[in-house]
């Protein structure tokens, strides 16, 4: 595992992003552990934050893209302070982009967007928190699909979100990255799986978070949830 993921997984830890206990998710489902990007409110934290996007979607996707759009809310600061440590880590300047959950009809930025107004030819890297079902993309890639004025205009080259949580989206045996591939066509990727997670806190860790009999809870949500 690379360092920079041990190192993020060690600065969820101590933002209090990633926590380990009982959890009620909005699927409903019963999980020992929990992921909250909201947890990050200072500066410095979303400036680390910032880098660890960047340097992922630097891993992942290459350097050939033009924007960050960030789905509203937790996505609007990802796709800022990801688009400020791109530029400071590899000098290239990336717009950013979000969407509104109301349209603003008045003023010289109405429209449903904020910040850079996508167009043909922009190639976009969606920035988000987490997903669980992947129902967010079901929103998110209609409304930046709906700024071409040309079928094929605008190329998402890819998602990447904090956590991959492995665990199988409704309806399907698969996790929810790979099935947001595979009915998109373009990669979903994370920072770190919760395998790296496990590896780094578990099975190569003092256990003092991770510990044996949350491990076992980690392991029977897995036996009923986990993606295949």
């Amino acid at each position: 595992m690379e360092q920079y993921k041990k190192a993020f997984i060690d600065f969820m830890v101590a933002c209090d992003a990633l926590k380990f206990g009982s959890f009620t998710l909005k699927s409903g489902r019963k999980s020992p552990f929990f992921m909250n990007a909201g947890a990050y409110i200072t500066g410095s934290q979303l400036a680390r934050l910032g880098e660890f996007y960047a340097r992922a979607v630097h891993d992942n996707f290459g350097d050939d893209f033009t924007v960050f759009f960030g789905p509203a809310y937790k996505g609007i600061p990802l796709a800022v302070t990801t688009a400020i440590a791109y530029h400071a880590l590899y000098g290239k300047e990336i717009k950013y982009c979000c969407d509104r959950k109301e349209e603003k009809d008045h003023g010289a930025d109405k429209g449903a967007l904020l910040g850079y107004k996508i167009q043909d030819g922009d190639r976009v890297v969606i920035i988000e928190d987490v997903t669980t079902s992947g129902k967010s993309i079901e929103e998110t890639y209609p409304k930046i699909k709906a700024q071409e004025t040309t079928a094929g205009g605008i190329t998402i080259v890819g998602e990447i979100v904090s956590l991959n949580r492995m665990e199988k989206a409704p309806a399907s045996d698969k996790a929810a990255l790979d099935v947001i591939s595979e009915q998109y066509g373009f990669p979903a990727r994370a920072i770190v799986t919760m395998a790296d997670v496990i590896e780094h806190l578990h099975t190569n860790g003092d256990r003092t978070l991770i510990t044996d009999d949350i491990k076992r809870e980690i392991d029977a949500y897995y036996e009923q949830y986990g993606a295949r």
